[in-house]
């Protein structure tokens, strides 16, 4: 039996971005909206709404250890990524440092040719040490510790990068500070004691390409540097202040639709190889960057069912997942949704892979009305559609009142 779910949607009013992500087990699809502003829609004010996949799992966030002082309070924002300091090209930053460095002339007043070539040699290999260290050093103080960032971010970096490779990046970049640093001493070094100027010429010729040979060998660090600055700068800026809408559901039960109506986004489309029921272990990035979401962020739900039999998926199957969703992620606020009202027939659909007797009540009952208090809704005829909107409008304010009272709370815990 096909287990597939989808996925959060999302709007951001006003100046909204846009994300959508649809995905369906063995055979089907999944849609992404990639970030566009648009219009307000006076629904709510400061409405946001986010978007992503979800998919039956036993995913079991880690748990954040409390701050115990004000400065590591500070972990609970977000935004550290637009922060990053800019990262140039290893080929730029050393081309930079040596012609800095070769402008560098001896002391004056040494008359003595040995003397000022072994000096000059010594004060170009020590500028060339420092403009190469200067950098790296400042891209290591000024890269966040994942200690320090939102859980949320957290998440990010660990689902773009992979576990452990942001780290060891960094440590790369100190690994070859520490080596310039070393080398370049050593070299400044030697070209100080030479005896000669042609020596002088020699051991500064030495230490130059020494440190170019360090930088082409080992530079690709601060290249890869480079790419996770470029590529955590281009992800979307999350609002913990305002309230977030994440619309889930099957795919194909009309949450794109819903979308639509709710804001001016219009999302793109585009098809890939559907996924398979796995265990935690074997989820992509989309899957888990779904429960990170939800984990993490300040949202409230707007689940939707379609019982039509219109999506291609069972009502047994929703009901299903469902209840699982519901369970993990109870304690948010909630609103359900039945879709293609206008599709629905009096007898409940039952798909050929279903097992009609059906002794389970509370499926009966789904199948036949959906969930308790469910609003019904049709996007075709618009049936429905302002009442939805009244109470997305409510649920919005109800979350914005819980994100209004947490920061209370958080900061009464900070003065203590």
């Amino acid at each position: 039996m096909s287990c597939a779910f989808s996925l959060l949607e999302s709007c951001h009013l006003p100046c909204s971005r846009y994300l959508s992500t649809t995905f369906r087990f063995s055979r089907g699809f999944y849609q992404m909206q990639r970030p566009i502003k648009h219009k307000t829609l006076c629904l709510c004010r400061n409405m946001q709404t986010f978007a992503c996949e979800l998919v039956k799992a036993s995913y079991v966030p880690t748990p954040q250890t409390k701050p115990k002082d004000q400065s590591l309070a500070k972990v609970e924002t977000i935004g550290a990524f637009q922060k990053l300091p800019m990262v140039m090209p290893s080929v730029d930053i050393f081309q930079s440092a040596l012609r800095k460095a070769k402008r560098v002339l001896p002391t004056k007043g040494i008359a003595n040719v040995a003397k000022r070539e072994r000096n000059r040699g010594a004060k170009q290999l020590d500028a060339l040490m420092k403009e190469l260290a200067v950098p790296l050093r400042g891209y290591i103080e000024n890269f966040p510790k994942r200690i320090y960032l939102h859980p949320y971010e957290r998440s990010l970096i660990e689902l773009t990068f992979g576990a452990g490779n942001y780290e060891e990046v960094l440590k790369k970049v100190d690994a070859l500070r520490k080596k310039v640093v070393s080398v370049g001493k050593e070299h400044a070094s030697l070209c100080a004691k030479s005896l000669s100027k042609k020596e002088a010429e020699e051991r500064l010729t030495e230490g130059l390409e020494k440190l170019q040979e360090i930088f082409k060998c080992e530079g690709q660090a601060i290249d890869d540097l480079l790419y996770i600055a470029k590529t955590l700068r281009a992800m979307p800026v999350v609002d913990l202040e305002m309230p977030t809408l994440c619309l889930v559901g099957a795919p194909n039960v009309g949450k794109s639709s819903l979308v639509r109506l709710l804001s001016t986004g219009k999302p793109e489309v585009t098809d890939t190889p559907g996924l398979l029921k796995r265990c935690d272990e074997d989820r992509n990035n989309l899957e888990k960057l779904t429960l990170a979401v939800l984990s993490h962020l300040p949202t409230a739900i707007l689940y939707v069912h379609d019982l039509s039999g219109q999506c291609g998926m069972s009502p047994s199957d929703q009901f299903m997942i469902y209840k699982e969703i519901s369970e993990r992620f109870g304690n948010h606020l909630w609103l359900d949704v039945i879709s293609k009202c206008d599709l629905l027939k009096e007898s409940p659909v039952v798909f050929i892979t279903e097992d009609r007797e059906v002794d389970h009540l509370e499926l009966a009952n789904y199948q036949k009305i959906g969930p308790e208090g469910a609003l019904r809704v049709s996007v075709k005829n618009e049936d429905g559609i302002d009442k939805l909107k009244k109470k997305v409008h409510e649920l919005l304010m109800s979350q914005m009142e819980r994100i209004k009272s947490k920061r209370i709370q958080d900061n009464i815990e900070v003065l203590r």
